[in-house]
């Protein structure tokens, strides 16, 4: 009820009574059907804790869908990768495989040289007026047969040949001559003279000697290479 003062000067009395006790009782009126007052709290508690778990949810959902698009360049990135690393596998796996195969090649054709050296580094050392009666291998000429990659022929002649040289010559200078050419070639190694004597042949005194020395593979400096392609090609 609203009330008005028709006395200035004087004061109401009891004007704000009948309010504040409508008030209270409106709040003991709304406490009054509460039984148990620590059930709304609970029920309060758990409103606030569904409130919050829905928050955090919509807030993980959004997050997971703006991490979906990396997580797919993710894997594909991983499989981009992975599919890399078996191809180099692969590409090792033949280079192996072909580094094998040339040291295999490369020893059989260094070994298979051996005597065509040997013939040809005598034959460029023999002098006029001087030739052989006899070349023989007395001892080594044992081929590695197992092959490494990066050996070298030196590397695989596990045990190289020596040989015994006999010949003649009509001036005992050439025969001298010969030992020093022999000395220096790259391909032989320890020239030793075993045995020089005269003979007489048709009237004629000649020197007959017996010449010892041992296969040795030149460096690279010594060896000329061609390419299969360029050899076939130029036949």
């Amino acid at each position: 009820m609203i009330t008005i003062n028709l006395r200035p000067g004087t004061k109401r009395d009891g004007g704000s009574g009948p309010t504040l006790a409508g008030l209270k009782a409106q709040l003991a009126g709304m406490f009054s059907g509460v039984k148990e007052p620590w059930m709304m709290g609970a029920g309060a508690a758990l409103l606030l804790v569904a409130v919050l778990l829905t928050g955090s949810y919509l807030w993980t959902g959004s997050k997971l869908a703006g991490l979906e698009p990396e997580l797919e360049t993710a894997r594909t990135e991983h499989e981009r990768y992975q599919g890399f690393l078996r191809q180099k596998r692969q590409a090792l796996r033949v280079r192996d495989s072909i580094l094998v195969q040339i040291g295999t090649i490369s020893a059989v054709d260094g070994n298979r040289y051996v005597w065509s050296h040997i013939l040809d580094e005598i034959n460029s050392s023999l002098p006029e007026m001087t030739w052989l009666t006899n070349i023989v291998q007395i001892g080594g000429g044992g081929m590695g047969a197992a092959a490494v990659p990066g050996d070298t022929v030196q590397q695989n002649l596990l045990d190289p040949p020596v040989l015994r040289i006999t010949g003649r010559t009509g001036d005992l200078q050439r025969y001298t001559a010969f030992l020093r050419s022999l000395e220096a070639s790259p391909w032989l190694t320890n020239v030793l003279a075993v045995q020089a004597k005269t003979i007489i042949e048709g009237n004629r005194a000649l020197t007959e000697f017996i010449v010892q020395a041992t296969y040795s593979p030149a460096d690279s400096s010594h060896v000329r290479t061609v390419p299969i392609i360029e050899s076939v090609v130029g036949n």
